[in-house]
C-alpha cells in the first residue's frame, strides 16, 4: 500500500513543475485524499485513467497496476493555489487525536506538538472505527469523531 507521504510529494512537485495535471496510482487512499482537495477548492478536477492518458473508458480494459488517477491542477493568476502538502503522520510516528484534540487543532490552538491550522489550511483525518473514511478536520469536529491526522495542506 503507497505511503500519503507518495501523494503530497507528487502533488507539490506537479505544482512546483507548472503541470496542468498529475497522474497518481489508483487507491482508496488516494481517492479520498484527492476527493477532499477537490472539494476544498485546491484542485480542480479528478478522473481515472491509464498510465498514458486520463480515459475513464480505457480504466476497465487494464489490469490493477496500471490504473491511474489523473488530478487537474489549480492555478490562479499564474500561481499555485496549493503552497504545501505535509505529512503530520509519519511513518515512525502516527498522530492519533480524539474529537477534543481535532477541535483545538481547528480552533487555533496546538495540540499534541501539532501546529495549530492556518487560514485557509486543511487537514485530512483518518477516522477511527469507521471502515477507512476520510474526512476534514472541520467535518470531524462537526461529526465529534476523532481519528489519525494525515497531512495537512495550505
Amino acid at each position: 500500500m503507497p505511503l500519503p507521504h507518495d501523494l503530497c510529494s507528487q502533488i507539490q512537485n506537479g505544482f512546483r513543475s507548472r503541470r496542468a495535471s498529475i497522474a497518481v496510482p489508483h487507491t482508496t487512499q488516494n481517492l479520498a485524499i484527492l476527493s477532499i482537495l477537490l472539494r476544498e477548492g485546491f484542485i480542480s478536477s479528478i478522473t481515472r485513467g491509464t498510465a498514458a492518458a486520463p480515459d475513464p473508458s480505457e480504466w476497465f480494459a487494464v489490469s490493477e497496476p496500471y490504473r491511474r488517477i489523473w488530478a487537474s491542477l489549480k492555478y490562479r493568476s499564474d500561481r499555485p493555489v496549493l503552497s504545501a502538502m505535509e505529512l503530520v503522520s509519519l511513518p515512525s510516528k502516527r498522530i492519533h487525536m480524539d474529537a477534543y484534540g481535532i477541535r483545538r487543532l481547528v480552533s487555533g490552538k496546538r495540540s499534541e506538538f501539532v501546529k495549530p491550522l492556518g487560514m485557509g489550511e486543511i487537514a485530512i483525518i483518518k477516522v477511527r472505527g469507521r471502515e477507512k473514511e476520510w474526512i476534514e478536520a472541520r467535518e470531524a469536529v462537526s461529526l465529534n469523531v476523532g481519528g489519525e491526522v494525515i497531512c495537512r495542506a495550505r
